[in-house]
């Protein structure tokens, strides 16, 4: 008898109705002799609503009341899943995550699992009923709901998975997997069968919106086989695995991008031990990703530091850095939110060389200026300006190939 953890995103669980299938659906998995444990997100468009009516309220709404707030989405999808399956003559229990205990930190709206109590899934699994999940919410030590921020759903089942050594963990969304980039930006994207821990993590780092980065890693953590197909179809989708599963490895297996991005430059920086510390202490303290850094020695002893935040922190990095700059006496702190990260990713470029001066080569004949690179074992990235982003993008698709069939590909 097979443990399987299902996770069904919004628009999965977008109405009644769809909801309803869902239930059908897992009861049919069910009905194989399988234990199953269902992770559902909110409702399509309900957490969006709830953080409008958050900002109604509050211009900078409070963290701790957010979670509190946005963490009910969940709450309705898992008891309506629980109803139907219920309705249609199975026993399903539906358990927030203060109720199954994913005990997180207390980072607010993007708290991250620390542990997780299987005692009570287990006890429901033993008496033959499908345990339902709320997806994207824990709570701290110290009774506080929490979010794990978004994609956060993905990492509770995953999470799930590796905590109930599950044999498998499916992630159900609107795509049939991993394709070779946004089909919507090219319609030659093609669908992968297998993709590499690895791989995956930078591609869900880079952009690509199927799988949070951090299901990926706590995935490759554990080894927690993960299967992302769609919930419309009963086509086989992408299995991510690990490499040594992999035979065979394309040399370039995807190519995704990220609008979410924003460059900022502090210009004329003191070029002295300690003063790259004091721009981006303030910047972690305040819990904004750094990406891409690039340092210009300039001559005089100063120096340009130019560097990416997430887009939505833009503003809040503006601020923080402009008072950096005037302590550190930096001349001025400029930014450019129309630009887009365009990545290559496979675990193939390990040993083959080219890869990256073919992909400048590219960017050079469609005349796209690159501001920023940066480099990885198995990933190249440039920053560009947006507008030239479905360019970019399906030229190094043509000029990688990628619409061509799958190398030969085995899987124990």
């Amino acid at each position: 008898m097979a443990l399987i953890v299902q996770k069904f995103g919004g628009t999965s669980v977008a109405s009644t109705e769809k909801i309803a299938a869902v239930a059908k659906r897992v009861i049919e998995k069910h009905r194989e002799g399988n234990r199953m444990v269902v992770v559902l997100s909110a409702m399509a468009g309900e957490t969006d609503r709830l953080i409008g009516m958050a900002n109604s309220m509050q211009h900078i709404p409070d963290l701790r009341e957010m979670d509190m707030l946005i963490s009910s989405g969940e709450q309705v999808s898992i008891a309506l899943f629980a109803m139907a399956v219920k309705a249609a003559g199975y026993d399903a229990v539906s358990l927030l995550g203060d109720q199954v205990a994913i005990r997180t930190d207390q980072m607010h709206t993007r708290a991250r699992i620390a542990a997780i109590d299987v005692e009570r899934i287990n006890t429901h699994l033993e008496k033959g009923k499908i345990v339902v999940v709320a997806g994207f919410q824990g709570v701290t030590d110290a009774g506080d709901i929490t979010t794990l921020g978004r994609g956060g759903s993905d990492t509770t089942a995953v999470a799930l998975a590796a905590a109930l050594k599950a044999d498998a963990c499916e992630i159900f969304t609107d795509v049939e997997g991993v394709f070779t980039t946004d089909p919507g930006v090219y319609k030659k994207a093609r669908k992968i069968d297998y993709i590499s821990y690895d791989e995956m993590l930078e591609l869900a780092s880079l952009g690509a919106k199927v799988l949070d980065i951090r299901a990926v890693s706590m995935a490759k953590r554990f080894k927690v086989p993960v299967h992302v197909r769609s919930t419309f179809t009963n086509t086989i989708g992408t299995w991510v695995v690990d490499e040594e599963k992999i035979m065979e490895s394309m040399l370039v297996s995807g190519i995704t991008y990220s609008k979410k991005e924003a460059r900022i430059t502090v210009k004329k920086v003191p070029d002295q031990p300690g003063v790259a510390a004091k721009i981006f202490l303030p910047i972690s303290d305040a819990g904004i990703l750094v990406d891409m850094i690039i340092q210009n020695t300039q001559d005089g002893g100063l120096t340009d530091m130019t560097f990416t935040v997430p887009r939505s922190d833009y503003e809040r990095a503006m601020q923080i850095l402009h008072k950096v700059a005037a302590d550190i006496r930096a001349e001025d702190v400029t930014g450019d939110q129309e630009i887009t990260k365009v990545s290559i990713v496979g675990v193939g470029m390990r040993n083959h060389s080219g890869i990256a001066s073919t992909m400048f080569q590219i960017m050079s004949k469609e005349g796209i200026n690159m501001m920023m690179v940066s480099t990885s074992e198995i990933k190249v990235s440039v920053v560009i300006a947006e507008k030239y982003t479905e360019l970019a993008v399906r030229a190094l698709h043509d000029a990688f190939a990628l619409d061509k069939d799958n190398m030969p590909l085995e899987v124990d």
